[in-house]
């Protein structure tokens, strides 16, 4: 096919030799499968900030660091410069979270490089080499389900335990492969330690999967995983080969209305987002 505007340097340059199709295309980003030598590979073309939601950005940069000083300032004043070095550091956070990621066992595509908002990593393909579907493609027998929610939780459990959370997992950023599960699309992965947000978005992603999967296996529904790994990790206890029981027990006391109704109304945002996301890649 022909080389699209923004592949063409990583093919000047001779880290891309062909580009072989375009796999899918969504809000964030474009991702094409090119042949590098004899290898085939996924390069991932970033959009710009003006073509791109940026709704839930600063919900998911918070705790985030930035090493320069300059930078910083720049970017908490918005100016035009900041807005740029904000722009690059949202863009460099899941080539970053990929390598950390990746360093500690976690199942994600393997990073290669990322040069002028491109992306370019391991293409995560199925058994005849194709490239792999989205969890949300695949139909699952109950013993498959319970299997790759085993796999998933297993997985959010050594991320957290690097100290990150996905933010956003669902069955639309997650592969299938040979050997099951790998997860993707991480320029959203939120720092654990550092976001006052983090409890709620493991919750959130690990109710995601609880949900898919219980379509398959519906005594998955009355897991809670979530809280439970939470909890392990509050307490310092969590490890990437902790034993879970998918049981927690609740706090009987009397909930806090107002904070309760916030709750309610940021997790109604929450799926209403979801939806959207659905429609959109129902249309691509």
């Amino acid at each position: 096919m022909k080389v699209p505007k923004r592949l063409q340097p990583l093919v000047d340059d001779g880290m891309v030799d062909e580009v072989l199709y375009q796999l899918m295309s969504g809000k964030e980003a474009q991702v094409y499968v090119v042949r590098c030598g004899d290898q085939t590979r996924c390069a991932k073309v970033f959009k710009e900030a003006t073509k791109r939601s940026f709704k839930q950005a600063v919900e998911y940069q918070e705790g985030r660091k930035v090493r320069n000083s300059r930078r910083a300032r720049a970017m908490s004043k918005k100016t035009k410069y900041g807005q740029k070095e904000q722009e690059d550091a949202w863009l460099n956070a899941e080539v970053d979270a990929l390598y950390r990621l990746a360093a500690a066992g976690v199942r994600v595509p393997e990073p290669l490089g990322f040069v002028d908002g491109v992306l370019l990593m391991e293409l995560v393909a199925d058994e005849d080499g194709k490239a792999a579907p989205r969890l949300d493609d695949v139909t699952l027998s109950p013993e498959q389900a319970r299997d790759f929610h085993g796999q998933v939780i297993r997985e959010v459990v050594r991320m957290l335990s690097a100290g990150l959370i996905h933010g956003d997992l669902s069955e639309f950023n997650v592969l299938v492969d040979a050997r099951g599960p790998v997860i993707i699309d991480l320029p959203q992965a939120v720092n654990a330690s550092g976001n006052n947000n983090a409890e709620r978005m493991l919750e959130r992603d690990v109710d995601n999967m609880r949900r898919y999967f219980g379509r398959f296996a519906p005594e998955l529904l009355n897991t809670d995983y979530g809280k439970e790994i939470w909890a392990l990790y509050e307490s310092g206890d969590l490890h990437p080969d902790s034993k879970l029981t998918g049981c927690f027990q609740h706090d009987d006391t009397a909930a806090n209305v107002d904070e309760l109704m916030e709750i309610i109304d940021a997790a109604k945002e929450e799926e209403w987002e979801r939806q959207e996301r659905m429609r959109d890649a129902e249309e691509d």
